[in-house]
C-alpha cells in the first residue's frame, strides 16, 4: 500500500516539473530531473543510520509507522509546489522521513525465523513489486484526468491510510537490549571466514542495482517525452505497471530457478539481462519497444534485488542482522542518490540514448561483481 502510494506519483516527476512547474524540456528538465529525483535519496542515506538507532532503542513497528506519516506529509504537500527549488526541498524532507522499505524489512527480517528469512525478504520484494505495478497505472490515468498536482496529493492520502493496517495488525516481539558495540557485532561476523568480504560485495550490489534502476526510471520518462506527442503520463504508467508486475513474479518464483543454478549464478545471469533490457530502451525505435524493455527490466531486477538480499540474510548472524540490513538500507539509499545523478548528467550532455548506455554498462559491472566476489550461501 505504501509503495502504489509513492508510485502512484513520483514516476511522473519530469512530466510535472515540465508541464506544471514551466521547465522547458532540454538541458534544464535533465538537470532539474536528475536534482529533484536524486536529493531523496542523499537524505535517506544521511537519515537511515538515525533512525535504525531509535529502531533499536524504541522499536521497529514505531520506525515502520514514523517512515508512512513521514512520506505521507511530504508527497502530499507537493500539491502546493509552485518552483521547482520548493519541489527539491519536499523531496529532500522526503528522503530525510520516509524510507518505508528499509524500515519494512528491518522489522521482517527481525521477526522472522531465521530459515524463513530468505522466503520472507522475497516476499517483501514481490509486495513492493506490486505496489510499483498498480501505482503507475493508476496515477498515470490519473493524471490525465485530474492533473498531477491531485495525484500527489492522492498519493500523500494513500500513504497516509496504509498506516492503519500497520497499526492494527502488525506485532513486534519484545526487544532483547544488545550486548557490546559495534565492534563486537564485526567480531561476529568475522567469525564467519570470508562473510565480511561476501556482504560488502553483496550490499555495494543492492546499491548497484538501485543506481541502475532509479536511472533508467527517470531516462525512460524523458525518452517517452521525446516520442510521444500526448498522453505520455498514461504510457509512462502503463510501462512502469507492467515492470512491476514482472518483478513482483520473479521476486517469488526466483527460487525454484536458484534450485538449480544457484543463487550467485542465477544473480549474475539476471544482471546481464538487465543490461540488454535498458539497452533496448535506448535503441528502440517506438514506444512499444520501450515499454517491452521497461518491462524486462522489471522482469530481471525482480530476480537481483531478493536474490542478493536473501543472500545477505544468510550470510548474516542473527545477533547482526539489524546491524547489517541497516548498512543496506545506506546503500540503496545511496544508490537511488546515485542513479539520476548520473543519467541526468550523462542525458543533459550526451543525449538520452547514450544516457541507457551508460547503465547498461553499469549493470554489466553489477555481474562481474557477483560472479567475482559473491559466494553462494550454504544450503
Amino acid at each position: 500500500m505504501a509503495i502504489f502510494g509513492f508510485s502512484f506519483a513520483f514516476p511522473f516527476l519530469s512530466i510535472f516539473i515540465s508541464h506544471d512547474l514551466g521547465v522547458h524540456q532540454g538541458r534544464d528538465l535533465d538537470l532539474w530531473t536528475a536534482a529533484i529525483a536524486s536529493v531523496s535519496g542523499l537524505s535517506m542515506a544521511i537519515a537511515s543510520p538515525i533512525w535504525g538507532v531509535l529502531g533499536d532503542r524504541y522499536g521497529r513497528k514505531p520506525m515502520l509507522i514514523r517512515s508512512m506519516v513521514g512520506g505521507a506529509l511530504t508527497v502530499g504537500l507537493i500539491y502546493f509546489a509552485q518552483t521547482p527549488t520548493e519541489l527539491l526541498v519536499l523531496r529532500f524532507l522526503q528522503g530525510a522521513t520516509s524510507g518505508t522499505v528499509a524500515a519494512a524489512t528491518a522489522l521482517v527480517a527481525a521477526e522472522t525465523p531465521r530459515n524463513r528469512v530468505g522466503w520472507a525478504l522475497g516476499v517483501v520484494t514481490s509486495a513492493v513489486a506490486l505496489g510499483g505495478a498498480i501505482g503507475p497505472v493508476v496515477g498515470g490515468l490519473a493524471g490525465a484526468a485530474f492533473g498531477l498536482r491531485l495525484v500527489f496529493l492522492g498519493g500523500g492520502i494513500l500513504l497516509l491510510l496504509a498506516t492503519i493496517p500497520v497499526l492494527l495488525i502488525v506485532r513486534e516481539g519484545p526487544r532483547r537490549r544488545r550486548e557490546g558495540s559495534q565492534l563486537g557485532t564485526l567480531a561476529l561476523i568475522q567469525q564467519r571466514p570470508g562473510a565480511v568480504r561476501a556482504l560488502s560485495v553483496l550490499i555495494g550490489a543492492q546499491g548497484l542495482i538501485n543506481v541502475c534502476n532509479s536511472a533508467t526510471q527517470q531516462l525512460v520518462v524523458l525518452r517517452l517525452l521525446e516520442m510521444v506527442t500526448s498522453g505520455v503520463a498514461a504510457v509512462t504508467g502503463v510501462a512502469f505497471g507492467l515492470a512491476g508486475v514482472a518483478s513482483s513474479g520473479a521476486a517469488v518464483f526466483y527460487t525454484t530457478v536458484t534450485r538449480r543454478l544457484g543463487y550467485v549464478r542465477t544473480t549474475a545471469i539476471a544482471a546481464v539481462m538487465v543490461a540488454v533490457a535498458v539497452s533496448l530502451v535506448a535503441v528502440a525505435p517506438w514506444a512499444s519497444v520501450v515499454v517491452a524493455g521497461v518491462a524486462l527490466n522489471g522482469l530481471f531486477s525482480g530476480v537481483v534485488i531478493p536474490a542478493t538480499a536473501s543472500m545477505i540474510g544468510l550470510e548474516t548472524p542473527p545477533e547482526a542482522q539489524s546491524t547489517v540490513f541497516g548498512a543496506n538500507a545506506s546503500s540503496v539509499a545511496l544508490g537511488f542518490f546515485i542513479g539520476p545523478l548520473i543519467g541526468g548528467g550523462v542525458a543533459a550532455t550526451a543525449g538520452v540514448p547514450a544516457a541507457l548506455i551508460v547503465v547498461a554498462g553499469l549493470a554489466l559491472v553489477l555481474a562481474a561483481l557477483i560472479a567475482a566476489g559473491a559466494r553462494e550461501p550454504a544450503r
